[in-house]
């Protein structure tokens, strides 16, 4: 029995956000740093994936590895540029945002330039495209409808036996905590910086190269989905890399549910307001748990219900 299509877009975008929403979770935690050009670095990914496929004639699955290390490198240059050099200058926390836009804006312009490359060098459609024609299938599912979910999990389990088993991983969570006092017991915060930037560019990578198997794309599309990256960030807790997965769940399912939903009771009109979802879960998260879900202490909420 397969399974409904608009509950399978849910539930890919909502492992694949959750996956974007715990890159930029972490590198905030670490440097106090919102990448806004968190979901061109994605888009990077995608665009791995429209070249494996429509140029190279292979399967996509075989360059994730790529678009995770095009997305990581592509974060280091973003830190090495410029937020690290800022950052030794004192700069605040507009300078840096400043900064991140300012590298967003220069990846959306260079994607433009290899999407216009790619159509007059290879006559295909590098806008506006969707590359589930690409995909494998499994019991009548498509491929990314498993391996999406599969990844998630499989990276919730490695992030938790990195940050709980490994002695870097311990380091990176004092870091997290207390970078003073942790700098004081001899770790290497710059170590730390350089590890979370680089894995946040790689799960974006990542991400944006599953996205491309199943979601409509373009140069601009990690600047739209943006919204919902840090909707989902916001929703599990902007402190909580954890809270982040969850997060990505429920703003990647109410998006597209709830956008069906509202399209079915009002009309098509309605689609491209899209957007609006997510900024109405941010609204709210921030008005009654500005900590997200993950800091409400839900033990005494159910108390005060029962009295």
């Amino acid at each position: 029995m397969s399974v409904e299509p608009i509950i399978r877009d849910a539930l890919i975008f909502g492992c694949l956000l959750s996956l974007l929403s715990i890159g930029l979770t972490l590198t905030y935690l670490i440097t106090k740093v919102p990448n806004f050009s968190h979901g061109s670095i994605a888009t990077i990914g995608t665009y791995v994936t429209l070249s494996s496929g429509e140029i190279l004639g292979a399967s996509p699955y075989a360059f994730i590895p790529l678009a995770f290390l095009l997305g990581a490198v592509t974060s280091l240059i973003l830190y090495y540029s410029a937020i690290k050099p800022l950052i030794r200058r004192g700069a605040g926390l507009v300078s840096l945002m400043v900064a991140t836009i300012a590298f967003e804006l220069a990846l959306i312009a260079a994607l433009n330039m290899y999407a216009d490359y790619v159509t007059k060098t290879f006559k295909i459609a590098s806008r506006d495209f969707i590359l589930r024609k690409y995909d494998f299938q499994i019991l009548g599912e498509p491929g990314v409808f498993v391996t999406s979910p599969a990844i998630a999990v499989l990276l919730v389990v490695l992030l938790h036996i990195f940050l709980t088993k490994t002695k870097f991983g311990v380091a990176m969570r004092a870091a997290i905590e207390d970078q003073a006092l942790a700098g004081v017991l001899g770790i290497n915060i710059r170590r730390v910086y350089v590890v979370s930037w680089f894995l946040s560019g790689g799960l974006a990578g990542l991400a944006g190269a599953m996205l491309g198997l199943w979601f409509q794309a373009d140069p601009g599309y990690g600047s739209r989905v943006l919204v919902s990256i840090f909707a989902a960030s916001v929703v599990g807790g902007l402190l909580n890399i954890y809270g982040a997965i969850l997060g990505g769940l429920l703003v990647g399912l109410s998006e597209i549910l709830g956008t069906n939903w509202l399209g079915m009771a009002f009309g098509t009109w309605i689609l491209p307001y899209k957007p609006v979802i997510p900024l109405i879960a941010m609204v709210v998260t921030l008005l009654f748990a500005p900590k997200g879900i993950t800091g409400v202490k839900w033990r005494s909420l159910r108390f005060r219900w029962k009295a």
